[in-house]
């Protein structure tokens, strides 16, 4: 591998490091809390919250919404707009000039309303909401256009380790700062509250996704578009519009590529309502503290970064597809043990972290390599378009069914058993998948493992 390569590899690594702060400090540990105790404060009043007694819903548009599954709500909303959204901006992708570009200021825009969350404050959770939302929209929308860039810096043989490594990589970005922000919280200097130095760890995940976009906005080059599907129109939009309906029409001619998409749609669901659920499970269901539940995240980064550098050398040795099948095994297994944690008992609580940490990194990098070689050139942003519908932080139907279950029970035990489902079923799908037939179909060349 020339020099040049090897540097463009590395800064688009950093996208990773970047947007991971936005996904671990404020997707995963502290906002969904968050954001629980202000609806909660909104639905009860300011009593009756510490010790979980109120039942008193929040009325959404003449629905009754219970507050603790407004956050899962929010995210289902968040994802329905994206499947309309994300292919658009997917045909756009492929047909500009400079990717990078387009991926930066998505970014920069996602972080100005993540750095607005700061102002959260009271019982105003309907701006809480709104922020969450259009947030979520523009981290997919520029990660539709980051792992369409992944084929332009990686050769097929070489998708899977640069891919993993760059998912080690954000890892080890989000923890970092989730390190520092567990200082913050736990410390409170100066005399900060708690809510005030959750405030501030929010505000830092946002600078921190916008400051280090700049390295992979400097440092990955242009390239001109190549395979782009004719299409009629006067303007981008137009064109882009037409290539987004012939590629939805032609999707058939794919038939392995499709059944990727709908098995990567049930079992990244499942893997995305664990990331969402973990901390809201740990703070309302067995009791840990904000300190608690950050350290434990921590620790999820941490060995997530291990996880993925292991999982794509076991890629090397015995290929992808069965990597991601066995991977899908341990996390029907980590489920199972969610749902029989016992309450305030932190041992049983971090061995599941490590768990989690495993396979997170590992499923998710493959996942993302595996799909790539199933894309037509010249329509890859289009197709992650597609793909990044079901990635994290913008699952609905997992999100859906937790926040549904929670409330016809009152628990958070049987929404986290039903999670099952979806990692048997994406597993299933994934099985009967021929891969070397499906990056045939796509007119690509099969790597020599696969």
């Amino acid at each position: 591998m020339n020099k040049t390569a090897n540097a463009e590899q590395k800064s688009w690594f950093y996208y990773d490091w970047a947007n991971s702060a936005y996904i671990t400090t404020i997707g995963t540990v502290l906002y969904a809390p968050y954001l629980t105790s202000v609806a909660e404060k909104s639905a009860c009043g300011f009593a009756g919250t510490d010790d979980h007694k109120c039942t008193t819903n929040l009325h959404v548009l003449g629905l009754s919404v219970s507050a603790g599954s407004l956050v899962f709500y929010i995210v289902t909303v968040s994802t329905i707009i994206s499947a309309f959204v994300l292919p658009i901006v997917g045909a756009i992708a492929d047909r500009v000039e400079s990717k990078k570009t387009m991926m930066a200021r998505l970014a920069w825009a996602g972080s100005f309303f993540a750095a607005l969350m700061f102002f959260v404050t009271g019982s105003n959770w309907q701006f809480g909401a709104a922020l969450l939302l259009v947030a979520n929209l523009f981290y997919a929308s520029s990660l539709v256009v980051y792992d369409a860039i992944l084929i332009d810096v990686a050769p097929p043989d070489d998708r899977d380790r640069i891919s993993s490594q760059g998912w080690a990589f954000g890892y080890l970005g989000g923890g970092l700062l989730l390190a520092l922000n567990l200082a913050l919280v736990t410390v409170k200097p100066f005399g900060l509250s708690t809510e005030f130095a959750v405030r501030i760890s929010l505000l830092s995940a946002a600078i921190w996704w916008a400051y280090f976009t700049l390295v992979p906005y400097r440092g990955i080059r242009d390239r001109a578009p190549t395979g782009v599907v004719p299409a009629e129109g006067a303007t981008l939009l137009q064109r882009s519009f037409g290539q987004l309906y012939r590629t939805l029409k032609e999707l058939r001619r794919y038939p392995q590529t499709l059944l990727f998409l709908v098995a990567y749609l049930f079992y990244n669901d499942g893997i995305q309502t664990v990331i969402y659920s973990a901390s809201v499970y740990g703070d309302k269901q067995l009791g840990f503290g904000t300190s608690v539940l950050i350290a434990v995240i921590l620790i999820v980064q941490f060995v997530a970064f291990a996880g993925a550098l292991i999982f794509g050398r076991l890629a090397a040795r015995i290929g992808s597809h069965r990597t991601i099948l066995g991977g899908l095994a341990v996390w029907v297994l980590v489920v199972c043990l969610a749902y029989f944690l016992p309450v305030k008992q932190i041992a049983p609580f971090l061995v599941l972290a490590v768990a989690i940490g495993l396979v997170l990194g590992g499923t998710q990098a493959l996942s993302r390599s595996f799909f790539s070689q199933l894309i037509p050139r010249g329509r890859e942003a289009e197709y992650f378009s597609l793909y990044q519908a079901c990635e994290r932080g913008t699952s609905w139907l997992g999100t859906l069914v937790f926040g549904v279950v929670h409330q016809l029970t009152d628990s958070y035990r049987p929404a986290i058993l039903a999670l099952i489902a979806f990692f048997v079923i994406g597993g299933a799908l994934l099985w009967k998948l021929d891969p070397d037939r499906g990056i045939v179909e796509a007119g690509n060349k099969p790597p020599s493992l696969v």
